[in-house]
């Protein structure tokens, strides 16, 4: 029963790690301390209560056991509570009663060795701490065991049946120290182990999750296959691919069935077959495939285990649709342009030889009859009209930047005003000005916004009949300046809305088509835009755009006229 009470201390601790002690990362033995100091005392409590004395001879009390080896195991301060607790159970419970059997059976007189030893106690190894253990155990059991012959007789004299049960119950307890550590070590092993393969699985885990997490943001379509042909996993982006082209396939129903069985309707054979013999053959390879409309490249690499064992393969699919069509539309801009500039050297060498033709038909309409001269004006008319489709048409094709400067709006209207009022009363048509009281300075190139205003304004003119007007508006918008040139003509389907810009559209009988392009030409070169709102039956409003810079850090200032 004594050796009962006194392994019930490490049957409870036991019972704490399997069953009652949650294996937490970086959790370390100490944390346990004050449950097994409350084993320990315990056990303490029970070896006391069947404390005896063996046939008269020997008092069987191994309450030592658990004290000694709860200091040890504990720190300072629950090793002294451990140490009061167990003196005190020893003053009220131990037999015989004496201050001499209480310094006895306490061992009290090597406390000091037991907690100077229980920092290199958790250090050394089991042997080692079953020494300590020992060294502390041993002389305070032979004093426990020879304390009663030291009254009144000698140790020499001791009778050989009471010297052979003292020595076996010193020896016994030895034993049941040396055990009560290894088993109490054996089951820290044990604890440590739980506790790396728990941190080793926690951050396996951790690790897989973040492969994944990274694998579902980096911007490639990534799937994985088994051996058998099954998908193992995607990522979100490949997720997003399939379902481009199958919108009813889930993750879960990817993740059930072979990949030929569920990609085998959406690409020809050839494909699917070649596909598989990448598949087959387990080596890195390249290769494009097309599905309807859809261009892709496909990467594969075979997976493997360290020990050589296969383990399915790794497929990397990416979308080359976009970018064919930039490498499609920049070749078509490269071509474009190359004709651009050729197309503006041809045009420059055509006016030289054009101005040459002008002058001698000047020249010939001098010295010809008056009847001829209608055909010689109508003749230089066409030089000069095809002389400023290709001045319209180099500057479209103009792509330096303009030399600009800080410009009053208003001013430059002003100073169109009478040309557009002259223009206007030849067609019996009237002119509206409605300028803003105050608009800020503009960056702008004067001679293209006056080419810009007399484009769009004639223009306006040419869709209104007699009667017409035409009204210049400007106003200061949030961090931008509008010029609204607005008509009261027919207005512009919408059908063709989406045309005004395009080179040689026009709707007039006898217009070129550069005329718009060119003043959005001039627009954008101004970092601004054209807006177009217009009505069928109620006029055409031009509203063009200019931002507001501000340079060096200056205070914006409105200028009023």
């Amino acid at each position: 029963m004594q050796i009962s009470a006194a392994c019930s201390f490490v049957f409870l601790f036991q019972w704490r790690l399997d069953w009652g002690h949650p294996v937490h990362r970086n959790n370390k033995f100490p944390d346990d301390r004050t449950f097994l100091m409350i084993c320990c005392a315990l056990s303490i409590t029970l070896c006391m209560a069947l404390s005896a004395t063996l046939f008269g001879v020997v008092y069987l009390n191994l309450a030592i056991l658990p004290a000694y080896i709860g200091i040890l195991y504990g720190n300072l301060r629950s090793g002294a509570y451990l140490a009061l607790y167990f003196f005190l159970c020893t003053a009220l419970f131990s037999m015989p009663s004496g201050l001499d059997q209480l310094l006895l059976n306490t061992g009290v007189l090597l406390y000091p060795l037991l907690f100077g030893m229980v920092r290199r106690f958790k250090q050394v190894k089991l042997a080692a701490k079953i020494g300590i253990l020992w060294g502390a155990l041993f002389p305070s059991m032979l004093f426990i065991v020879i304390g009663p012959d030291l009254h009144g007789r000698s140790i020499l004299y001791t009778p050989p049946r009471e010297g052979i049960l003292a020595a076996g119950y010193v020896l016994a307890t030895l034993a049941l120290g040396a055990l009560f550590i290894t088993y109490i070590d054996r089951a820290w092993d044990k604890l440590q182990i739980q506790i790396r393969l728990q941190g080793i699985s926690e951050k396996f885990q951790w690790e897989s999750e973040k492969l994944q997490q990274i694998t579902n943001l980096v911007p490639l379509n990534i799937m994985e296959f088994d051996d058998n042909g099954y998908i193992t996993g995607l990522n979100e982006y490949m997720l997003s691919l399939i379902q481009r082209h199958a919108p009813q396939l889930t993750r879960e129903i990817i993740l059930s069935q072979p990949a030929s069985q569920l990609f085998g309707h959406s690409v020809d054979y050839a494909t699917l077959s070649r596909l598989r013999e990448v598949m087959r053959n387990r080596q890195r390879s390249n290769t494009r495939i097309r599905v309807d409309s859809w261009s892709y490249h496909i990467f594969t690499a075979p997976l493997e285990h360290e020990s050589g064992v296969p383990g399915g393969v790794v497929m990397i699919i990416q979308d080359l649709t976009e970018e064919e069509k930039l490498r499609s539309e920049l070749d078509n801009v490269e071509r474009l342009s190359l004709v651009g500039q050729m197309a503006a050297g041809i045009t420059h060498e055509i006016r030289n030889p054009m101005a040459v033709v002008r002058g001698f038909l000047q020249l010939m309409r001098e010295k010809s009859p008056e009847e001829l001269h209608s055909y010689y004006h109508i003749v230089m008319e066409e030089l000069d009209r095809a002389n400023s489709i290709i001045n319209d048409f180099l500057s479209l094709a103009q792509t330096r930047e303009s030399d600009k400067e800080p410009v009053q709006l208003h001013l430059i209207i002003e100073e169109l005003v009478p040309l557009i009022w002259a223009d206007a009363n030849l067609r019996g048509q009237s002119v509206e000005l409605k300028l803003a009281a105050s608009i800020p300075l503009l960056q702008l190139n004067v001679r293209e916004i006056k080419q810009l205003i007399l484009n769009l304004a004639r223009n306006a003119m040419e869709a209104m009949d007699a009667k017409g007007v035409l009204a210049l508006e400007t106003r200061e918008h949030e961090d931008t300046v509008q010029l609204i040139i607005r008509d009261t003509g027919n207005g512009i389907p919408q059908s063709q809305l989406q045309q005004l810009f395009t080179p040689f559209f026009t709707t007039k009988s006898h217009g070129t088509g550069l005329g718009l392009p060119l003043c959005l030409s001039i627009a954008e070169r101004h970092n601004g835009t054209i807006r177009v709102e217009s009505e069928v039956g109620a006029g055409t409003a031009m509203i063009v755009v200019f931002p507001v810079e501000v340079k060096d850090g200056a205070a914006r200032k409105p200028v009023y006229i």
